[in-house]
């Protein structure tokens, strides 16, 4: 008889973790080194930005005093002086100006979604998810909240393409109570940025449903195309209490490990009730320090955000460049760390679990671990997302090179 609750029985037996997840943790012990181990495990599954520790870590780690109040309790959803530093930097992208009262700071955007969503459905409530999806949505929503994802599926025929009708029809086939809308802009695993109008166009169905429209805009200022970013914050005079934002500096400042995940609403009860849970979920005073002490050198802030986009443009030319030359097709990314390639032509069938054995047998015969479709919720077998800036230029190059020679053999 077991010793855990029904709880821990499930997660034991239905881990929240992707299998790929799951697969790259038992790997990364053994990394990919040019000297010490050429044929070494290349991760391009997780999207990390690993392009920037040169900047990041000098910042970072300078000295520094340390008050005495960073070690005590603070606010449980952010210190007042940190989030008046983020009220002053996050209009960069945003496009409207940010009350610090408007903001929770918590342990990274998964720890946001989850504590937004516990204080906005119920369990059983719907989230409407357009796909490709980010993994993650997943687990951070029905894990714990126990809510149900509804794919708001597009066509690889159309371009992955969103449409009203699209979201109409998930909405009334959905059988339970929706609540919400997750968007992700820039989309994640697409890396497409979109326009004024695209985004006009689902906040404008969002208001006519009546339902909470909530923004994932965690890589805004990772774009390297011509494409302009444009936050739904600056579609309209106001937030209102439906509208609902969240970033991080997990991505655009590649600090995933360092948990600082960032919510703008301006709905006083949606704020109120995110505070109630925060205590299990709130970011280091520490952490908060240093990231905020960091946001206040602005003219390092430029530096670092131009170079980034020039090395994130880099790296992805780079990649796709080894994807042309070994005859693997792609779709290009203008934002973001990753992009998704088109291995339907590699399946042995049209299945998902065709899609399954290819994953394996690259994983297996490569070492090269991608993020397959299926835990994207692509809506058809074959497609995987690339990411990257996960690991060195040329780092990722030699896995599109080890990818081409199994998938030729």
């Amino acid at each position: 008889m077991s010793s855990l609750s029904g709880r821990g029985q499930r997660l034991v037996q239905s881990p929240p973790a992707a299998e790929y997840l799951r697969e790259h943790f038992a790997r990364s012990p053994a990394p990919h080194d040019p000297a010490l181990r050429p044929d070494g495990y290349i991760p391009l599954c997780v999207a990390e930005n690993k392009l920037m520790s040169d900047l990041l870590c000098p910042q970072l780690g300078r000295p520094r005093q340390v008050p005495a109040r960073v070690l005590g309790y603070d606010a449980m959803i952010g210190s007042w002086q940190f989030r008046e530093a983020l009220a002053g930097f996050l209009p960069r992208f945003l496009g409207r100006a940010v009350r610090p009262e408007h903001l929770a700071v918590l342990a990274g955007a998964g720890s946001v979604l989850e504590l937004l969503f516990h204080v906005i459905a119920d369990p059983g409530d719907a989230v409407l998810v357009p796909t490709p999806s980010y993994a993650g949505f997943w687990p951070d929503l029905e894990t714990r909240d126990e809510l149900c994802i509804v794919p708001v599926h597009t066509s690889a025929s159309t371009g992955f393409r969103l449409t009203p009708e699209l979201l109409d029809s998930a909405l009334k086939s959905a059988g339970r109570r929706v609540r919400a809308l997750l968007f992700t802009s820039p989309d994640n695993p697409l890396g497409r940025v979109y326009s004024r109008p695209e985004l006009e166009a689902v906040l404008s169905w969002a208001e006519h449903a009546g339902i909470h429209l909530v923004m994932d805009e965690i890589y805004a200022l990772s774009v390297f195309g011509p494409q302009a970013f444009v936050s739904a914050a600056s579609l309209r005079p106001a937030l209102g209490e439906r509208v609902h934002v969240v970033w991080a500096f997990s991505k655009d400042f590649a600090a995933s490990g360092l948990r600082a995940g960032v919510l703008v609403s301006e709905n006083a009860e949606v704020l109120a009730a995110v505070d109630g849970l925060a205590y299990w979920a709130c970011c280091s005073g520490h952490t908060q320090l240093v990231l905020g002490e960091m946001l206040s050198d602005q003219a390092w802030v430029e530096g670092y955000v131009s170079t980034m986009r020039a090395r994130l443009g880099s790296a992805q030319h780079a990649v796709t460049r080894a994807l042309t030359a070994s005859g693997i097709p792609f779709l290009p990314s203008e934002a973001g760390f990753f992009l998704l390639v088109d291995l339907r032509r590699f399946l042995d069938s049209p299945s998902w679990d065709a899609e399954a054995r290819l994953w394996r047998r690259l994983v297996e015969g490569a070492n090269v671990n991608l993020t397959p479709g299926s835990a994207c919720r692509i809506s058809e077998p074959g497609f995987m997302r690339l990411c990257f800036a996960a690991v060195p230029e040329h780092t990722a190059t030699v896995a599109v090179d080890r990818l081409a020679r199994v998938l030729g053999g």
